[in-house]
């Protein structure tokens, strides 16, 4: 079945078309139909009497329903989140008499006062009930594959949790950690949060200056470092790393080390098979062993009011010193259990996996999968090594309900001509979660003819700074193409135009007009709270500005243009940067591209192409014709760049965004170094071909 809306911004471009609509069966099994049968019983005064048990429930009848609940869930924010803890029976004490929140106005807002309760402790409570179920399958390049059950993390967890404690580590504490996606990354952050202590990790592959830029701000006491890593076929040694970043953190009491180089672990397929030698540590730092780190004992957990900090994620840093982002115990733990099981579907049996680093928020998103009693999968290495088909393979060999990916894998699968679902089995996958940019229509339709047409493909869009999605995807709504399914529960997603004002079925500022339990408890360093507030409340006072481009839907549904900052606005029509990639990234002789556009406040300005072609491709004027016609005929005669260049590579944040400002702040006469901090990105070396001037 097919069928192309024609209402919105949207109209005409490729996108509305049907691919997937829930049938009786899988309405009936959502954990969302579940939850609305128990809202039912409880009396929650919803505009539906959908009881969990009817038979047949009618699948057509399913995105109203989701609507009205949704509704429900935003004009109703105390009683949504108080239904979540107990519908989860979230292990912790909450006062039964009083308000689920206090203040009125954002950022003033502060949840479940009084309340106490242990994310660690939520997050293996399945030791108790399924103690021998698997908690943790891992993979990865280097051939280090296993798993651990809910019992085994949980006695792991113990274990570190007692070797934090033996080094002096108590509430509040922070430890930080410089691991890849592996077993030890997550035994580490639920040790800490078992105490009270506060976690914050990056990625082995980021540099010593980002790495010190972070953890400078939050003072840790322990850090916990791998000796190296293997990426692409390589191997990366890291004690040096280590020891330079122990010498700049001076509140460090010890280090702890996981060997991943040593000869027991070398992986024989790598092209520099190393071993690494322990980093020198300044004077006063103790050097521990992972292996040896603590003794044997029952995990313990510190009861904590609700908003205690968790973990200290950050923004992008692509000036200035990154944003340290806390977020609370409770509001993470309400956030992720409704995430993960009324949108993803996920729960207890289900295998859920989200290729990502632990530099990225989207790790502390997948390991809320043991909050849900799931088995989570890690994968450590390069998505696309030994070959393309990497993550599809994985999804297959462990029989994953669930993969996540950034958009930009799928549009890869699309170029290179994988077809998964001749390749591999997949008859386990359920869901797809594609994020970290738009997708594409040529995205979703890729999916649903090469990878399998029966799965249910969700675009989601969120931000560190709440650590999940605002929009995306549930069971009981149907899949179109390029379009975002609906704004998630409790989330009251909007799009305003330039006076401040809702408007639907146009692009404006993607805006959260209530509060959310996960958004920011504080920055940190930040005690009078104004940089948090001209982070998000500046634009509009009590009104979170997220900064993307947004077109809300008459259905719902929506679609994300890019980021509100990079906006292309020509001759008056403004446009997100989505739509100008998705045009010239379909051209096969295209690998990369970026567009700016150098106007200011009262200005014109030029509109710059950027492109990173294909292997043994050149830019020759017919090329160059193609791609001009193919925007003057898809988006409008204004769109067409007035300067077409080709550059080695588009500059990318760690977690993989495209950095639109600084290039615009470089062509605008800012000095590289001064446009971005390299040591945040993840390709600095290519900035230096965007400074005007001769090109290639």
């Amino acid at each position: 079945m097919t069928e192309t809306d024609t209402d919105g911004a949207a109209a005409g471009k490729g996108y509305g078309a049907t691919l997937w609509v829930p049938d009786a069966q899988t309405v009936r099994n959502a954990r969302i139909s579940h939850y609305l049968g128990w809202l039912a019983q409880r009396g929650a005064g919803l505009d539906t009497a959908w009881s969990a048990d009817a038979d047949p429930m009618d699948p057509e009848h399913a995105p109203a329903a989701y609507r009205r609940l949704w509704q429900w869930s935003v004009d109703n924010p105390g009683e949504f989140w108080t239904s979540i803890w107990d519908y989860f029976e979230v292990l912790g004490d909450r006062p039964q008499a009083g308000p689920a929140l206090t203040g009125t106005t954002m950022p003033d807002v502060h949840w479940f006062p009084g309340a106490t309760l242990n994310y660690a402790r939520n997050a293996l409570r399945t030791a108790a009930s399924n103690p021998d179920q698997a908690a943790i399958i891992y993979s990865s390049e280097r051939g280090r594959d296993g798993s651990l059950s809910y019992r085994e993390l949980a006695d792991e967890v113990g274990r570190v949790a007692a070797g934090l404690r033996g080094l002096g580590v108590g509430k509040g504490d922070r430890v930080v950690a410089l691991l890849p996606n592996i077993p030890e990354a997550v035994i580490g952050l639920l040790a800490a949060a078992s105490i009270g202590a506060i976690w914050s990790s990056c990625s082995p592959d980021f540099g010593i200056r980002s790495v010190v830029d972070r953890w400078s701000q939050i003072e840790p006491a322990v850090l916990i470092a791998v000796d190296g890593y293997a990426y692409n076929g390589k191997q990366y040694p890291r004690s040096d790393v280590v020891a330079d970043i122990a010498a700049q953190l001076p509140s460090l009491r010890a280090v702890v080390m996981v060997g991943l180089l040593g000869p027991a672990a070398e992986n024989p397929a790598a092209e520099n098979p190393a071993e690494a030698s322990p980093p020198a540590l300044p004077r006063g730092v103790a050097l521990v062993d992972w292996r040896g780190f603590g003794e044997a004992a029952e995990p313990e957990f510190a009861e904590l009011p609700f908003e205690h900090p968790l973990w200290v994620v950050y923004s992008s840093g692509t000036t200035g010193l990154p944003k340290p982002i806390v977020h609370g115990q409770g509001g993470i733990v309400l956030e992720h259990l409704k995430s993960l099981a009324f949108h993803l579907n996920l729960g207890p049996g289900d295998r859920f996996s989200w290729y990502t680093t632990t530099g990225w928020m989207m790790w502390n998103f997948q390991v809320g999968g043991l909050l849900a009693g799931t088995t989570i999968v890690l994968y450590d290495g390069a998505a696309a090594y030994p070959a393309a088909d990497r993550l599809w393979r994985l999804a297959a060999d462990t029989g994953l309900s669930y993969l996540g990916v950034g958009a930009p894998y799928l549009m890869a699968g699309l170029k290179a001509g994988l077809v998964p679902r001749e390749d591999c089995d997949l008859t386990s996958l359920r869901g797809i979660g594609s994020t970290g940019s738009p997708l594409p229509p040529e995205g979703f339709d890729w999916v649903y003819r090469q990878v399998k047409p029966d799965v249910q493909l969700g675009s989601l869009s969120g931000g560190t700074d709440v650590c999940t999605g605002f929009v995306g995807h549930a069971p009981l709504l149907p899949i179109r193409t390029g379009i975002i399914s609906g704004p998630a529960l409790g989330a009251k997603v909007e799009a305003f135009d330039d006076h401040g004002k809702p408007v639907i079925g146009e692009v404006g500022e993607l805006v959260i007009t209530e509060p959310m339990p996960s958004m920011p408890v504080f920055f940190w360093n930040d005690p009078d709270g104004t940089r948090y507030r001209e982070s998000y409340f500046a634009d509009y006072p009590g009104v979170w500005r997220h900064g993307d481009w947004i077109e809300m839907r008459a259905d719902g549904s929506c679609v994300i243009y890019g980021r509100s900052d990079a906006t292309l606005n020509r001759g008056g029509v403004r446009m997100g940067t989505s739509e100008f990639y998705r045009v010239v990234e379909a051209f096969p002789e295209v690998a990369d591209s970026l567009v700016v556009d150098t106007g200011r406040l009262g200005a014109d300005g030029r509109l710059i192409l950027f492109v990173q072609l294909a292997q043994g491709q050149e830019l020759t004027d017919e090329l160059a014709g193609r791609i001009k016609s193919a925007l003057r005929q898809q988006l409008s005669p204004r769109h067409v760049p007035d300067e077409l260049h080709v550059v080695p590579g588009v500059p990318r944040t760690l977690s993989g965004k495209k950095l639109e400002v600084p290039v615009r702040k470089i062509l605008l006469g800012t000095p590289v170094e001064r446009a971005a901090d390299p040591s945040a990105l993840a390709n600095p070396d290519v900035l230096a071909s965007y400074i005007p001037g001769p090109r290639l």
